[in-house]
């Protein structure tokens, strides 16, 4: 069994990312971008500390998942926002950074994802601006992207052209940072496959793999063409931040008002 390995980050800082266009997958649909080890290694054990040491209410315990949700609840209304706590707000003020949203972004949904658990193909909404940042923790995963239902499609048909609408994927690594933006925020689906390894295939006779977006990206990948590479999943943390655009007062802003 192969597994990727990349470059081990350092427990100081990582460097500053100066020009984001660098990042940007250009075997992607417009626009999608990929920063391996945005976090070291002291960082990613410092936010699983965090996320780990929340009280039990703070977790919501779903079929195939369980999450964290914070910020506020996004409501079509308008969220009523809640303080997020320093150590995301540290992790926000670096994801903003970037320049990628249009303000300063004010919610994020934690979750864990045990080996075998992912969640189907769906777009985010508008409730949120059509940007999300998304940081990996403790395992990879693999994002899979697929084009739309068409409009004129039962939800039969829908389903069984699943594989038929697929167009790609990205394999998130451990410390990871991934950007889906424009179309392949708005038009296009992405999900998590429920299973406790992902095997990548190499073809072509450079070693490339067609469906995977961020094969370039890679770093320590050194496979003969046509081999196969298999990942076997652990448990996975990803920490999605994004930014609700409409926000109500919150109860303690009302009264302050007063």
């Amino acid at each position: 069994m192969i597994q990727i390995s990349h470059e081990e980050a350092q427990s100081g800082s990582v460097e500053a990312i100066t020009n984001l266009a660098n990042y940007k997958l250009s075997l992607a649909p417009d626009s999608l971008f990929y920063v391996p080890d945005f976090v070291t290694k002291d960082e990613e054990a410092s936010l699983l500390g965090r996320v780990y040491a929340a009280p039990k209410p703070r977790w919501t315990c779903l079929s195939n998942r369980r999450l964290q949700n914070w910020g506020g609840l996004p409501h079509p209304k308008g969220m009523v926002s809640e303080p997020l706590p320093d150590w995301l707000e540290r992790l926000i003020d670096r994801v903003a950074g970037l320049g990628l949203f249009s303000g300063r972004p004010n919610h994020v949904l934690v979750n864990e994802y045990l080996p075998r658990q992912g969640i189907m193909p769906h777009h985010d909404g508008s409730l949120y601006e059509p940007t999300v940042a998304t940081v990996s923790l403790g395992s990879h995963t693999l994002l899979d992207f697929y084009s739309p239902v068409p409009a004129d499609s039962g939800s039969e048909a829908g389903s069984a052209s699943l594989a038929s609408r697929y167009i790609g994927s990205a394999v998130l690594q451990p410390r990871s940072l991934v950007l889906v933006t424009g179309l392949m925020y708005t038009r296009y689906m992405h999900g998590i496959a429920e299973r406790c390894s992902d095997r990548l295939v190499v073809a072509g006779g450079g070693g490339e793999s067609p469906s995977l977006f961020n094969w370039p990206q890679l770093d320590g990948c050194s496979v003969a063409a046509d081999a196969d590479l298999t990942l076997d999943r652990g448990t996975r943390v990803s920490l999605t931040i994004r930014r609700v655009p409409k926000v109500a007062l919150g109860l303690s802003k009302l009264l302050m008002k007063r």
